[in-house]
């Protein structure tokens, strides 16, 4: 059965850090790109970071850029977002999502296979 389990979501100060959890199973991350997507109450949803899983070619937003960095374990089958000095509009719902993908660059965008089911990251003080 193929999933993706999203964790690591919680409260955190303004200027505060998170690392988001994403475990893929049912299939092999390495041969897989994968995003991460965020969406506040009331906004679209917005795409954050990708990753190519086997080259580790990676694309972000300009609002996240030099604040969070994606990364893969293919060991641990498992896909990490870091995200530091944390503001208040980072607030949102994280999803994880990834489809297969095995060359060049980095695909960005909604056109992925999988999707997990969010965690969710609240910045207030």
């Amino acid at each position: 059965q193929v999933q993706l389990v999203e964790s690591g979501g919680g409260l955190v100060r303004p200027g505060g850090s998170l690392r988001l959890s994403c475990v893929a199973s049912g299939f092999t991350l390495e041969q897989h790109a994968v995003g991460w997507y965020r969406q506040a109450p009331g906004k679209e949803r917005q795409g954050v970071s990708f990753i190519t899983s086997g080259t580790g070619t990676t694309h972000y937003a300009d609002s996240v850029k030099g604040r969070f960095t994606i990364s893969t374990d293919n060991a641990k089958n498992t896909a990490y977002l870091e995200m530091n000095n944390l503001k208040p509009e980072d607030t949102a719902v994280y999803y994880c999502a990834a489809r297969y993908y095995v060359g060049f660059g980095v695909p960005i965008g909604d056109d992925m296979e999988y999707w997990g089911k969010g965690t969710l990251v609240t910045v207030s003080s």
